[in-house]
């Protein structure tokens, strides 16, 4: 895997901008890092411990998955996902508007979401899972001209929470299931995935070559794509974040780096 490391690190290092990129094998422990300390503009990365703080706050009781919220006229914001062009009044479960703020990166929901479970659970639940170089303190799309702070991450921090959500370490075995479930419906796939080989529907019931639970982030001169790669008997966490590069460059080197692990792993070449 040293030589795909390398490819790697020169490829990121000839298209410019700055890369943030951990890579580790769960069975063997295999490891590699790029720039894993830098601080990025979080983008909808800051999703995920968004989705864990509200499982968290469901396993202790303070919240039922299958609750009922209206949406309304003042919850709808621009950027992705449906809930902004839903018409108001509509009631969703809270597991429906996480999924929504997961697969389709929705920014009404995720806003919603923050309502119900509150900045400082948030906080609270980062720092508990040790992203301490990571923060977060604004709603999406809405963030008030005087701020706390902004909402950020680093490569080194995702790999860990991704760590601790596969191995069932955080809130409990059967949170993380749910969380990975949702995170495998991922509906932005033009990143990591992009040149992954297509999956045949065949055969009802066929097990898929490869699954990747994973959430995208993007915002002007960012773009993000972290999550666990499945694919045989291999289990890899990649996290690649970007920052000062048009998106379509980010993108086409995504997509490399996607090939290149899943080639590297599987002895396609």
């Amino acid at each position: 895997m040293h030589n795909v490391f390398q490819k790697i690190d020169k490829l990121t290092e000839q298209v410019g901008g700055v890369w943030g990129i951990t890579i580790k094998h769960i069975q063997t422990g295999e490891t590699w890092e790029k720039n894993s300390k830098i601080r990025f503009p979080a983008a909808s990365v800051i999703k995920v411990p968004i989705m864990v703080a509200l499982f968290a706050a469901w396993q202790k009781g303070q919240l039922q998955l299958c609750e009922q919220i209206v949406l309304r006229k003042e919850d709808q914001v621009g950027g992705s996902g449906v809930l902004q062009h839903m018409t108001p009044g509509t009631s969703l479960t809270i597991y429906d508007y996480i999924t929504l703020m997961m697969i389709q990166s929705d920014n009404t929901a995720t806003n919603i979401l923050i309502d119900v479970v509150g900045v400082a659970a948030i906080q609270q639940l980062m720092k508990e899972m040790g992203l301490n170089d990571s923060s977060f303190y604004n709603k999406l799309m809405t963030i008030p001209v005087e701020r706390e702070g902004n909402n950020e991450i680093t490569a080194a921090d995702m790999m860990n929470m991704l760590d601790l959500i596969v191995n069932g370490k955080v809130i409990s075995y059967d949170a993380c299931e749910r969380m990975l479930a949702i995170m495998k419906k991922q509906q932005i796939t033009d990143c990591l995935p992009a040149r992954l080989p297509v999956q045949s529907d065949a055969i009802i019931g066929e097990r898929p070559h490869w699954e990747f639970a994973h959430k995208t982030g993007s915002i002007t001169n960012v773009l993000h794509d972290v999550g666990i790669l499945y694919m045989e008997s291999h289990t890899i966490l990649l996290t690649v974040l970007s920052k000062d590069i048009d998106q379509r460059k980010s993108k086409r080197v995504m997509a490399e780096i996607g090939s290149m692990i899943y080639d590297a792993y599987t002895n396609r070449n």
